[in-house]
This record gives structure tokens, C-alpha cells and sequence, in this order.
């Protein structure tokens, strides 16, 4: 009994090693940036004039050019994470989205807000699977999931924290802040350390970052796919349900406007806890999938309650996104396995792509919602792509592997 109490003491307190840390409040960071356009959209494009009609669809075409610069920064930081190393994704993307971050509080014109927004995107692709890569490489097996959870919810943290400096300052200062965050985070993470296990591999005569190694082999691409199908439901729910709340709210029949960043900050507060409760219930029931299933299941309900349940109230409506939030919170537990699931050489590529690879599905997504919008209306349409996303997640996860008790010192090889 006492040895296993030193053990317990041993484990937990690892989880407070510095790269922990670092990788959480880089998160924060890069979530707060992440989300403030989603809680200043509306009075960032009124200062540029935009007005009216035209506020969603460059809401929209900002988000994804957002979107498209983390798809082409989730490539490029996850190859570099497996051939320069963990450590070089989280110095270069936090400089990349905090110069960015600053830059768009300086902006004049669409042109130059779509510019730095791709910018941004690029920087802020790195952060999450660089940060989650060295977290389950540094931990033991048995609290890694304790340690992405807290990564995770520092990350969501920084989304609340974003409404709170919109709501206080204008949102060019905003914007400032941001980028001032993140310049100070660098100086914290110049003391932090490679994970053993890729200094090990780097010095081994092995492929890696070779993004062609995930589509050489049938059985790496279906898991690769697999992952990202996982995912949907949440970039779903945060890039058409929540960002667009406004206009849902008004397609729904509310006598009363909703505010974009209230929901934004409701949501990430379910998202809080429920980060911390699929954390804790990974742990307790020692497996991946039955969580995330449980919380897609949920997901959906709350979806379905969303579009469909009459909602007549304001309070009710901003109480729904906190529960819908709260069903978003299997985010770390499918950045996790989608970690766990690849060998140490090609571990940082995946964990890196893969979200934000989720995050870009976000143009397919609006993409879809806008055109049957326009057939079917705003309610509909949004109930489609929701019903289609959590269809593709279940197949998906029915067939994927657990990866609770796997051990991460391994390699791909061709």
C-alpha cells in the first residue's frame, strides 16, 4: 500500500513538469486567438463597414481564409515536428500568430483582415498537436490522459478569456493583448526539453514527417481518416452552431439579438467541464472510445435540442450552447488518440494535422450549410450537416482501434 501511494504521488506530480505547463498555457494562447474573431466578428467588420446582410458571408469567407491557412500550417508544423523536433513547432507557430494577432489589430481593410487571418491560421495550426505530441510522450502511459485534459482546458480557458477582453476593451486591443501573451509565453518555453522518446528516434535511421507514408499504407490512412471523421461533430458545432448564433437565434424566432461572443463564452464553459469529464472518465473506465461515443451521442442530442426544441427564450437558447459545449468536450481525448495511434516518427505529424484538418473540414462545412440554406433554410440546413457529421464520426469510431494502454515507443515503418 505504501508503494503504491509513492507511486500515485510519483505520477501526479509529473504531471506538473514544465512542458506540461507550457504546452497548456500555449494553448490558451492559441485558443484566445482562435476564438476572439468569433466573438469580434460582428464589430470588427462594422468598423470596416460591412453591414447588414453582408456581415455572414465575409464572417464567413474571413473564417475561412482562417480556416485554409490552418490546414496549410497544419502540414507544414506537423512535418516539422517529427523531423526538427516537438520543441521548433511550439517556438515558430506561437511567434507566427502572435505578430499575426498583433497585425489585425491594425487593420484597414478586408483584404488586409483576410491576409493576416490566413496568417494567423498558419501560426495557430502548430500549437495544440505540438503541445499534445510532447505531453503523452513525457507522461507515463497511466496519466496520460490527465495530461492532454489539462492542456485542453487551459485551451478552452483562453476562448473564455477572449470574450472577457472583447467584452472590456475594443477589439483592436484585443487583438493586442493576444499578441502580447504570446511573446511572453516564449520566453517561458526557452527552458523547456525534447521528449526523450523523439531524441531517441532522431537519432535512428527512420523516415520522419513523410507525409506519404500515411496514404502508402491502407491500414495508416483508414486510422488517419478515421481520426479526422471523429472530430467533425465538434468544428460542427463551433464553426456553423456557435459562430453563427446570431443568425440561428433569428431563424429560430427569438424576440431578443443573440450575442456571437456570449455564446462563444457560454459554450467554452461547458466545454470546460466537460473536457474535464471525459478526461476523468477515460481514466476511470481506462479507454478512449466508449467516452468519445458517449459524448457524441450527447453532442447530437444537444444539436437536435438546438435546432429543433422550441426555444422561446434568450436564457434558454445561451443555456443550450453551454450544454452543447459541455458535449464538445471530448476535443483532447480525440487529439489524444489520434497521437497514440501513430508511431513516434510520424506521432507530431498527426496529432498536428489532424485537428486542424477537423478545423478546415469547417469550409466544406459552411459551404454546405450556406447552399442548403438557401434550399431549405437556415434550420434545416444546419440540422443536415449535423445529422451527416455525427453519422461519419460514429462509423468512424465504431472501427478504430483503443489506445488507452498502448505503449508509445514505436516507430512506422514502410
Amino acid at each position: 500500500m505504501v508503494d503504491e501511494a509513492k507511486t500515485e504521488r510519483s505520477l501526479s506530480s509529473q504531471l506538473l513538469q514544465l512542458p506540461v505547463i507550457v504546452a497548456a498555457l500555449g494553448y490558451l494562447v492559441d485558443m484566445y486567438d482562435l476564438f476572439l474573431f468569433s466573438v469580434v466578428r460582428v464589430p470588427s467588420l462594422k468598423a470596416l463597414g460591412v453591414e447588414g446582410d453582408q456581415l455572414l458571408p465575409e464572417g464567413i469567407a474571413l473564417l475561412n481564409w482562417q480556416m485554409a491557412g490552418m490546414l496549410i500550417g497544419g502540414i507544414f508544423w506537423g512535418v516539422m515536428g517529427d523531423k526538427r523536433g516537438r520543441l521548433s513547432v511550439l517556438f515558430g507557430s506561437i511567434l507566427i500568430y502572435s505578430l499575426a494577432n498583433i497585425g489585425n489589430g491594425l487593420i484597414n481593410s478586408l483584404p488586409m483582415y483576410a491576409a493576416l487571418r490566413f496568417v494567423a491560421g498558419v501560426g495557430l495550426a502548430g500549437e495544440l498537436g505540438a503541445g499534445v505530441t510532447l505531453v503523452t510522450e513525457v507522461l507515463p502511459k497511466q496519466i496520460r490522459g490527465y495530461g492532454t485534459m489539462i492542456v485542453a482546458t487551459m485551451g478552452v480557458l483562453g476562448a473564455i478569456l477572449a470574450y472577457f477582453v472583447a467584452d472590456l476593451f475594443q477589439w483592436r486591443i484585443s487583438y493586442f493583448v493576444g499578441g502580447g501573451l504570446g511573446l511572453m509565453l516564449l520566453v517561458l518555453r526557452i527552458n523547456v526539453f525534447e521528449s526523450r522518446i523523439f531524441e531517441t528516434v532522431k537519432e535512428r535511421q527512420v523516415k520522419r514527417g513523410d507525409l506519404l507514408m500515411l496514404f502508402s499504407s491502407r491500414e495508416r490512412f483508414v486510422k488517419y481518416l478515421q481520426c479526422i471523421l471523429v472530430g467533425l461533430p465538434i468544428w460542427f458545432v463551433v464553426g456553423i452552431l456557435i459562430t453563427f448564433s446570431p443568425e440561428i437565434g433569428q431563424a429560430i424566432g427569438l424576440s431578443e439579438p443573440v450575442v456571437a461572443g456570449k455564446a462563444v463564452m457560454l459554450s467554452f464553459s461547458g466545454q470546460v467541464a466537460g473536457d474535464i469529464a471525459s478526461g476523468m472518465l477515460s481514466q476511470y473506465f481506462k479507454s478512449r472510445k466508449k467516452v468519445i461515443g458517449g459524448f457524441i451521442t450527447l453532442s447530437l442530442v444537444f444539436v437536435l435540442v438546438y435546432l429543433m426544441a422550441p426555444l422561446n427564450d434568450l436564457t434558454t437558447f445561451y443555456l443550450v450552447c453551454v450544454f452543447l459545449g459541455f458535449a464538445n468536450g471530448y476535443w483532447a481525448l480525440f487529439v489524444t488518440i489520434a497521437a497514440e495511434l501513430f508511431g513516434t516518427n510520424l506521432r507530431a505529424t498527426v496529432a498536428t494535422t489532424v485537428p486542424n484538418f477537423v478545423r478546415g473540414a469547417v469550409i466544406p462545412l459552411t459551404s454546405l450549410f450556406v447552399y442548403g440554406k438557401s434550399q431549405v433554410g437556415t434550420l434545416n440546413s444546419a440540422l443536415g450537416v449535423g445529422l451527416l457529421t455525427a453519422a461519419l464520426a460514429f462509423l468512424a469510431l465504431y472501427f478504430m482501434e483503443e489506445t488507452f494502454k498502448k505503449d508509445l515507443n514505436y516507430v512506422e515503418t514502410d
